[in-house]
């Protein structure tokens, strides 16, 4: 079964930089193609009507920092709802870590394996063969192989029945990419300055996301395994 999963990060890691949290996460989407497209149409439709109201060109991306509590709040009550969808984030907090990270690229591959490993596949029925379909934002590429991710984790996930495909996207053009950016963003900010999302937590429906924190075994929202049996049916 396909598995798609819409990466972002919010922070940074470098050891240079002053902030303290850094969150890679995004959301999973399954199911036939059409449903995984209804998600991404829903946060469309609503990033659009954002726009229009605040008199911006639809072809300026509305990055989620830009919002205001009530956008967030709008975004969040019509995307949780939607049944294949569920929030998907791990936390690192640097001040926690014995060692500093310079390179930056390697540590976000190692970051999405402990996505996959503390969160993900947590959510996903056991023994199970998957195909994971990553969409991840462009900023993230590495220069020098761009299929670093996809091999990296198709070699530490060897002894399991997983394929990966990783494709890179500009998120100014792809709103799978920018719904991945408000999920991140506001667990950045969760951990950040809890006043700027404090609504936007509390209206967050436990059941749809799951946070992990790294280092330590902090685990937040949903912790039982997702029922796939009903999205295999529908076309």
């Amino acid at each position: 079964m396909k598995i798609f999963i819409y990466l972002d990060e919010s922070g940074s890691i470098h050891k240079n930089s002053p902030t303290d949290y850094f969150v890679i996460g995004g959301y999973i989407a399954f199911g036939e193609p059409n449903q995984v497209h209804k998600i991404i149409n829903k946060y469309k439709k609503i990033n659009k009507k954002h726009k229009e109201r605040r008199g911006i060109p639809l072809s300026r991306e509305l990055k989620t920092r830009e919002m205001t509590v009530q956008e967030k709040m709008e975004v969040l009550n019509g995307i949780q709802v939607l049944e294949n969808f569920y929030g998907c984030a791990i936390q690192f907090n640097k001040s926690n870590m014995r060692k500093a990270i310079e390179k930056t690229n390697i540590f976000f591959n190692f970051g999405v394996k402990l996505l996959f490993q503390d969160v993900i596949l947590q959510l996903l029925p056991n023994n199970e063969p998957f195909e994971f379909v990553l969409a991840v934002d462009n900023r993230n590429i590495s220069v020098d192989d761009f299929k670093d991710l996809q091999k990296y984790l198709e070699t530490e996930f060897c002894y399991n029945d997983y394929s990966f495909s990783v494709k890179y996207y500009d998120s100014a053009t792809h709103y799978g990419i920018q719904l991945a950016d408000f999920v991140v963003n506001t667990m950045y900010m969760r951990s950040k300055d809890i006043d700027v999302v404090r609504d936007v937590v509390k209206a967050i429906e436990p059941s749809k996301f799951r946070l992990g924190v790294f280092p330590g075994k902090g685990k937040k929202g949903r912790m039982d395994k997702i029922d796939l049996s009903a999205s295999i049916d529908k076309k």
